[in-house]
């Protein structure tokens, strides 16, 4: 059976997330999946999210696509955005191209899995059918003060100890 990856973490209050233009099954549509990897058609734009019911005392979220089943030990970070405002509802569609500026307030693409600051969209290998979790994180606080080369893993070092929601949808992806 495959693993949860938040099955670890602590208990926190839950809030709502959905992609709003994803494949009505809840799957990928095409330019969500990754062309720089190799997938026919993928473009690498990010999927479009909303949130809502966010806890009152938020401060700053941090919104992020993981793919545990990726067949490597630590699953793959496809893309994390930290320090986004507080009252911020959504990230549109292709928010994490890293070559527009579409991020509101002081909030920024990270590094991903894939060695830049950005979406890098999904790539499951042939034949195989994988789960993206797309995480929004509530935090106590409003910056993380971290640059854009810090690694996914030490980014969610950084921020644990701050989060006070968690918002989860999945996501699936084959090829």
């Amino acid at each position: 059976m495959a693993r949860d990856p938040l099955e670890t973490l602590p208990s926190v209050p839950q809030f709502n997330v959905e992609a709003t233009d994803v494949n009505p099954d809840q799957t990928f549509s095409l330019p969500q999946y990754s062309g720089r990897m190799g997938i026919q058609g993928g473009k690498d734009e990010s999927p479009a999210i909303r949130f809502s019911n966010v806890p009152e005392e938020t401060k700053s979220l941090v919104v992020q696509i993981y793919d545990p089943d990726a067949p490597t030990a630590g699953g793959y970070w496809h893309w994390t955005v930290i320090n986004l405002p507080k009252d911020a509802e959504e990230l549109g569609a292709d928010t994490g191209n890293p070559d527009q500026n579409k991020l509101p307030g002081k909030a920024k693409n990270m590094l991903n899995d894939a060695g830049f600051a950005g979406y890098i969209g999904a790539a499951p290998p042939q034949g195989e059918k994988h789960r993206y979790f797309v995480i929004v994180s509530a935090l106590n606080i409003d910056d993380l003060n971290l640059d854009e080369n810090t690694t996914p893993n030490t980014i969610n070092f950084q921020f644990n100890s701050h989060i006070i929601g968690r918002a989860v949808t999945i996501i699936e992806g084959s090829n």
